[in-house]
């Protein structure tokens, strides 16, 4: 597999994964070691823009250093006559668009942490003088164990030239300093992470102006729309996304600390575990859409490899010529990184697999709109709680060290010898057990009560149909259930829906607080807006049916515009 007829060498190519306006991404491994990786082959104006090249090539030897657990690393930058692309690292998580997107809204621990992650992945790139400049949902990866990591620096995409300049990021995050051409600054990464964590608690961006015009005269003089946030965040917002980058708390470890100081305020010093806990939970609804899986997956491979100077950074062929000699250019010490670094301990935790999937990528349907990498790994198929079986297997038996003179073994009845040489040892008559009393306690009443339900909630309680492209397409619906004889994991959870008439039903799977989650969505275009009712209903083992109240979603018959 090829891309435009080229590819970077020292890799071999499985599968494409994905495609988006800056770049195609490529499935590969890395030849000398094995270690699964992904490729992003820059296409169109990022690939071809010379002014771009120069640019990256000196930040991707800085990009290459940064060894932090809250950045996706940058592996390996290759140029060649035919293009460019980069060498990323694998990361077990969905991007948080695709979180968004199905799962609307987090809730604002959960939306706290997310920025945690970024200002401590952002100052770990400030102080190596790297800028994201184009920080979004798409380039924020959350993991299975619910940690965040920042993805895709310095890949921005010019979107028009307005009065004269250059404008270059994505509108609906960009500072207003960079609406005029300025180049990106640490303060511009903090106000788009601030925009991103407003979209997190709201479920949408701050401002969404109808075309560029309109946007940048929202993020250059309209007012920080805090009110649909919850007021103890109200301060973050401003100060994040104050109007002058010199008002912004800088650097991100400054914001980070009032960040910290208003979430113990607000919701105690225990919001950071509550929060990556919820998080976690919200990729997990997201595991089935991996679309690679590693059933082998689940151990760690290191291997060694001696680097010399004629090897290069990447393999044979790799070569150092400049822009446009035959055998290119290659920056990042990949080799170095794969075998004595990061992805070469790929620990692949609970059993997952390694995956990829697209940061821009449609939660339900297979993605090809790819606009920046995202690698995660995958969980396997989840378990059935009412069909699994709870009982652990049984440990090996201890093998004992004989004695000198062990004592001779006792047969059971009907043991045959089969070792020659050996006399038998005569069968011993087994002591029959004594049969057990007759019970004189009385039978137990049959179970005639059905389970109970919590209390149950969606989120978002608004959400568009499933081929909109910016506004919520799902919404997860949770509640509680508990029966007074069978566990709670025994219980079949599920709930029904009417929509067109028509009911369905979708089964829910309990988390590890044991409330009971199950995604509403992918619907139908209806003709007008539309409440359906939903219900949870829960099953235990004797049968028996218990129904909590009547929920509703409201399913609109318009897509939020872009």
């Amino acid at each position: 597999m090829t891309v435009n007829g080229w590819q970077v060498s020292g890799y071999t190519h499985l599968r494409e994964l994905g495609s988006g306006a800056s770049g195609r991404v490529v499935l590969a491994t890395h030849d000398a070691t094995g270690t699964p990786t992904a490729i992003k082959y820059l296409v169109g104006d990022v690939g071809a823009d010379a002014s771009f090249r120069n640019a990256f090539r000196g930040e991707a030897e800085l990009l290459a250093t940064i060894d932090d657990p809250n950045v996706a690393r940058l592996y390996e930058y290759v140029e060649s006559a035919q293009g460019a692309a980069i060498v990323m690292e694998l990361v077990n998580g969905v991007s948080l668009r695709q979180m968004l997107r199905a799962n609307g809204p987090t809730d604002p621990e959960s939306a706290l942490y997310v920025l945690k992650g970024s200002l401590l992945g952002l100052h770990a790139a400030h102080s190596r003088g790297v800028v994201h400049r184009d920080y979004k949902p798409e380039n924020v990866l959350v993991t299975a164990e619910g940690t965040s990591k920042l993805a895709d620096f310095g890949i921005a995409m010019p979107v028009g030239r307005e009065a004269g300049s250059s404008v270059t990021g994505t509108p609906r995050y960009m500072a207003p300093e960079q609406w005029t051409g300025q180049a990106a600054t640490p303060a511009s990464d903090i106000y788009a992470a601030t925009a991103v964590f407003y979209e997190c608690l709201t479920g949408r961006p701050p401002f969404e102006g109808q075309g560029i015009i309109v946007l940048r005269d929202q993020h250059a003089s309209a007012p920080i729309p805090t009110d649909p946030a919850p007021p103890p965040v109200h301060d973050l917002l401003r100060s994040g996304m104050a109007k002058r980058p010199e008002e912004r708390p800088q650097p991100a470890a400054a914001f980070l600390d009032i960040l910290e100081a208003t979430a113990v305020a607000a919701y105690g010093p225990e919001w950071e575990e509550r929060g990556r806990r919820r998080l976690a939970e919200r990729a997990a609804l997201l595991a089935l859409l991996f679309p690679f899986n590693d059933p082998a997956g689940g151990g760690t491979a290191v291997a060694e490899t001696v680097l010399t100077e004629s090897s290069g950074f990447g393999g044979p062929g790799a070569g150092t010529a400049g822009l446009g000699a035959p055998r290119g250019r290659r920056l990042g010490g990949a080799q170095k990184a794969l075998v004595g670094g990061g992805l070469v301990a790929l620990l692949v935790a609970g059993g997952f697999g390694l995956s990829y999937a697209s940061l821009e990528g449609d939660p339900v349907e297979s993605s090809k709109d790819t606009d920046a990498p995202v690698v995660t790994d995958t969980p396997s198929a989840p378990v059935d709680p009412t069909t699994a079986d709870p009982t652990p297997p049984l440990p090996p038996t201890p093998t004992s060290v004989p004695t000198a003179t062990p004592p001779a073994p006792t047969a059971s009845v009907g043991d045959t010898p089969t070792t020659p040489g050996r006399t038998p040892t005569p069968s011993r008559t087994p002591t029959r057990s004594p049969s057990p009393s007759p019970s004189t306690s009385p039978p137990p009443p049959p179970d005639v009560s059905p389970p109970k339900i919590g209390r149950s909630a969606a989120s978002p309680t608004v959400i568009e149909p499933g081929t909109c492209p910016y506004g919520a397409r799902s919404s997860t619906i949770s509640a509680t259930a508990e029966d007074d004889r069978t566990p709670v994991e025994k219980l079949r959870v599920r709930f029904t829906y009417t929509l067109n008439g028509a009911t369905n039903t979708v089964s829910m799977f309990p988390s590890r607080s044991g409330v009971f989650h199950g995604v509403l969505g992918n619907l139908p275009y209806p003709k007008v807006i539309t409440r359906i009712p939903v219900r949870v209903e829960a099953l235990d083992a004797a049968g028996n049916v218990g129904a909590g109240t009547v929920i509703y979603v409201t399913l609109n018959n318009y897509c939020t515009p872009g």
